[in-house]
């Protein structure tokens, strides 16, 4: 052996080593678990999140009632009838033709029931020029949009035959389908195109295609399993398509990267003359223990999500939870056997033109050298200067605008069907997606609850809330009634709150609320969003705390100093606020907007600023943990506290940076989405991984502990009683490597 007396202990360090001495028996393992999640998710099937488990408050409530009454709501469509021109109205003989030619042509496709007619329903609006024939479509409301390409055909043929008037098909259904065909292919293709990214970015930082594969392999073999036991999990917890995406992105970003520490680190070891097992076993004890740090650090952020109450959150803090763990537990077990495996095969399929650039390396970025060189210099000015322009780059969040995104804001005018959804609106004020108010009662035709009904009919439109018509339809059997308000205000969602807080503070406590047994809770479009900002602001407090106290006391444990717990926090805490500053400048004020295809959005999506918090606060504990363990690795190996932090960063600069860059690069594929919650989501991960991975690890973090000194390793007495989980190797086991690894930095 290289260097026989150098000894390792500790969860990383032990996996390790018995992955390395049974490789055959690791792999078998882990090939098999994979498999047996796969499998057994596929035998058991993924429960997805319901109506009734999406929010709480009256929505819940509304959408429980519904759902143990048995009531099967069928996907509602409306067909617009509208004058192109001011000389046509409804009472003209073209018009109704037209209007008789949509209701007979939608009724022939056999796909509807229930149609409508505007001159029956009063679905007229006040000028005269616009009508709304209106009809459910056959089946489930969830695959509706699956059965209404023919009903579509049979609208556009009706248009074809009077040019006069402007016939366009708007509603659940033809949404569904619509967003499925510009925008399904669109998710596809992110999903797809992240995996080669990563991989042409890792074949450059490694310059060798079988070290390249390896972490992209690694990753999504912890995907493949993890998809299995979210199947599993979901009969527990409902999964959902959002949570899958996000569990995607995670795993792909932290998969790689938890490869990429560990194997650089193995490659740096061999590369300053370490036999290949030594140089496993010092990679277990300090990356492999970094990224068990790190790992749990960001299953605790993760686990943030589970407070909000919102089964969406849930299920995406879950599932990425999950995906983190997993990947953790395949980089210090099975990626130890597969590097004892292959051995220098593992520099099989060099790129040519990286090889003299990679031998000359050195395992120091230049670049970063430089830097560092400056920044150690005048720590006290890089602080001021790097918390400045940080500080001056989130200066513009305190003025962010949340709300949740209406049709025009979320897809702009790039749809037709967005334009049909604002001429409705403008046409008929409470929009095609009115209030709905579930009442249910122990008799629904007794006379009180009637005359409840008429009460609140007549008192929704006296009381301003709506225009009307308030439709009443009544499920005899379930003793229940599903009444229908169009808001006023419409597509505004601030004016339609105001009608919608008319309907639940006055108008229900005056006509429903005054018979015994009678539930009435308001639910639809306007009703959710309001629910659903109430409980996400409900929730904010305690995810904060949650997140930032436990990422606090597992800093503390892991490098025992109050020190460098405090500073982690408020670093992160930096970076978080410049991600928001970014989005509020871009999305809600437009500065660049066009660069990214953000022109006139005007405020930020309600659930993204929690979700971006608690994803950031994990994903940034990642380099945190991999720079600041590799500062004290050379600290405890004799270096002066200074050469100390210009070692740990410039060592850790290179896989840092092209762990940030693989980030950043399959975030921003998600910022070239159509959808601008998607596109906000992507540039919010890709702005604050960029800015974590080079102002905050570069120079506000070596600034900081600089002028802290031996202060960054400050117990105070009372906390030495804390476990110790500060490091898995011993000093014994660094000291070596130090001196080697400088005898070798003096020989280049």
């Amino acid at each position: 052996m290289g260097n026989g007396d150098t000894r390792v202990r500790g969860l990383a360090a032990r996996a390790g080593g018995w992955s390395a001495r049974h490789r055959w028996a690791a792999v078998g393992i882990w090939v098999l678990f994979v498999v047996l999640a796969m499998g057994l998710g596929s035998a058991a099937g993924r429960v997805d999140v319901g109506d009734s488990d999406q929010l709480g408050g009256e929505t819940r409530t509304a959408a429980r009632i519904i759902e143990d009454a048995g009531i099967d709501e069928p996907a509602g469509e409306t067909v617009l009838i509208q004058a192109r021109d001011g000389g046509l109205t409804a009472t003209d003989a073209e018009f109704r033709a037209a209007v008789t030619a949509v209701v007979t042509a939608v009724e022939a496709t056999g796909k509807v029931t229930d149609v409508t007619s505007p001159y029956d329903t009063e679905t007229i609006s006040k000028d005269g020029r616009s009508a709304l024939v209106q009809f459910d479509m056959r089946g489930e409301a969830d695959t509706a949009g699956e059965r209404v390409e023919p009903v579509l055909e049979a609208v556009e043929n009706v248009q074809k035959d009077h040019e006069r008037l402007r016939i366009e098909e708007i509603g659940g259904a033809s949404m569904m389908k619509t967003f499925d065909d510009a925008f399904g292919d669109d998710f596809k293709k992110a999903e797809y195109s992240a995996v080669p990214v990563a991989l042409g970015i890792l074949l450059i930082a490694f310059g060798a295609l079988v070290a390249a594969l390896l972490p992209v392999a690694l990753a999504i073999t912890a995907i493949m399993a993890t998809m299995g036991l979210m199947a599993l999990v979901s009969h527990l917890q409902p999964m959902s398509e959002t949570a899958n995406s996000v569990m995607l992105l995670v795993g792909l970003a932290v998969g790689v990267d938890y490869c990429l520490f560990y194997l650089r680190r193995e490659r740096e070891e061999r590369a300053a003359g370490r036999d290949a097992q030594t140089a496993l076993r010092i990679a277990a004890a300090t990356s492999g223990r970094a990224i068990v740090v790190s790992g749990i650090t960001v299953c605790v952020a993760m686990a943030g999500m589970l407070f909000t109450g919102i089964a969406e959150f849930e299920a995406m803090g879950l599932a990425s939870l999950m995906v983190v763990a997993v990947a953790m537990v395949g980089s210090v077990t099975v990626l130890p056997a597969l590097l004892s495996l292959l051995g220098e095969r593992v520099e099989k399929g060099r790129v040519p033109f990286l090889r003299r650039r990679r031998k000359g390396g050195g395992g120091e970025s230049r670049f970063w050298t430089a830097v560092l060189g400056r920044v150690l210099a005048r720590p006290v000015l890089s602080v001021v200067v790097a918390t400045g322009a940080l500080l001056a780059v989130a200066a513009p969040a305190i003025g962010m605008k949340t709300q949740n995104l209406t049709l025009d804001q979320e897809f702009g005018d790039s749809l037709p069907i967005v334009q049909t959804y604002n001429r409705v609106n403008e046409a008929f004020p409470g929009g095609s997606e009115p209030a709905e108010v579930v009442v249910k009662a122990d008799d629904i035709n007794a006379p009180e609850v009637k005359a409840a009904l008429a009460g609140f009919r007549e008192q929704a439109v006296a009381s301003g809330a709506s225009r009307g018509p308030v439709d009443i339809e009544l499920h005899d059997a379930q003793n229940i009634a599903l009444v229908y308000v169009p808001l006023v205000g419409g597509s505004d969602l601030d004016k339609a709150g105001e009608s919608l807080d008319k309907l639940r503070d006055d108008v229900r406590p005056a006509t429903l609320g005054k018979v015994d047994g009678v539930e009435a809770p308001i639910t639809g479009q306007v009703a959710g969003s309001k629910d659903f900002n109430d409980q996400l602001v409900g929730s904010v407090l305690p995810v904060f705390v949650f997140v930032v106290v436990f990422a606090f006391l597992l800093m503390l444990l892991s490098f025992r100093s109050l020190t460098v717990a405090l500073t982690s926090i408020v670093l992160n805490l930096l970076s978080v606020g410049a991600a928001y500053g970014i989005l509020v400048a871009v999305f809600q004020h437009g500065w660049g907007a066009s660069l990214v295809g953000a022109e006139g959005v005007g405020a930020i999506i309600t659930w993204l600023p929690l979700f971006l918090f608690v994803i950031l606060f994990g994903l940034s504990m990642d380099y945190h943990v991999f720079v600041v363990s590799r500062i004290r690795e050379a600290r405890l190996g004799g270096r002066t506290m200074k050469d100390a932090i210009r070692h740990g960063v410039v060592t850790t600069a290179g896989v840092v940076t092209s762990a940030a860059v693989i980030m950043v690069a399959v975030f921003a594929i998600f910022g070239t989405l159509s959808m601008q919650s998607m596109k906000q989501m992507g540039v919010g991960l890709a702005a604050a991984v960029l800015i974590d991975a080079t102002i905050i690890r570069g120079v506000l973090l070596p600034a900081v502990m600089a002028l802290l000194g031996e202060r960054n390793w400050y117990l105070p007495k009372w906390l030495h009683r804390l476990p110790d989980l500060s490091h898995d190797e011993s000093p014994a086991a660094v000291a070596p490597l130090a001196r080697d690894d400088e005898g070798e930095r003096v020989g280049v």
